[in-house]
């Protein structure tokens, strides 16, 4: 549906995602600065807030002073070093988070030039199943999708088939 609008795959799956399980009149904290996915968001009628790039793995402060409804985590809990602590450390009862996946045909991500641009978790999705689970969370849905490159090659090839994004909607026990 969202295709047409949005050309990213991703930006169209999580759009239609949200859509079905938050309402805009429900306020958002989104983790991590402001993004092109953020606009996407308040394009769309959604009211939210980002955290503004403190290291989120030392400073909770932002998440435990919100008075945000729910909480959205796109594409950030592989940079950390603890999401067990961010996710306890989540007040509201609403979550929706998504990760790249784990490919067992290519390494972990790691910016050359960027320090904090590393992926210090790749998630299976049962381990993130798992680390929700054991934070007090009850995963109500959950989806799974590809991410299918324009090259040429065995691994473009495997991930025309292979998932690469995991998204879910979590409501806390």
């Amino acid at each position: 549906m969202y295709e047409k609008t949005y050309p990213d795959k991703r930006f169209s799956h999580t759009l239609e995602f949200l859509k079905k399980h938050i309402n805009t009149s429900e306020s958002i904290l989104d983790l991590g600065v402001k993004n092109p996915f953020s606009k996407i968001m308040i394009s769309e009628g959604y009211t939210i807030e980002n955290t503004t790039g403190e290291d989120l793995d030392e400073d909770h402060s932002a998440i435990i002073n919100s008075p945000a409804k729910v909480v959205t985590a796109f594409e950030i809990f592989e940079h950390l070093l603890s999401p067990y602590e961010v996710l306890k450390s989540i007040k509201c009862n609403k979550l929706v988070l998504s990760i790249p996946l784990k490919l067992w045909f290519s390494s972990a991500y790691r910016s050359k030039t960027d320090m904090l641009d590393r992926h210090y978790h790749e998630f299976e999705y049962w381990q993130l199943d798992w680390l929700l689970e054991k934070t007090g969370w009850i995963i109500k849905d959950s989806q799974k999708w590809t991410n299918p490159v324009k090259k040429i090659g065995f691994r473009p090839l495997l991930r025309q088939v292979t998932p690469r994004y995991y998204i879910v909607y979590a409501e806390r026990v």
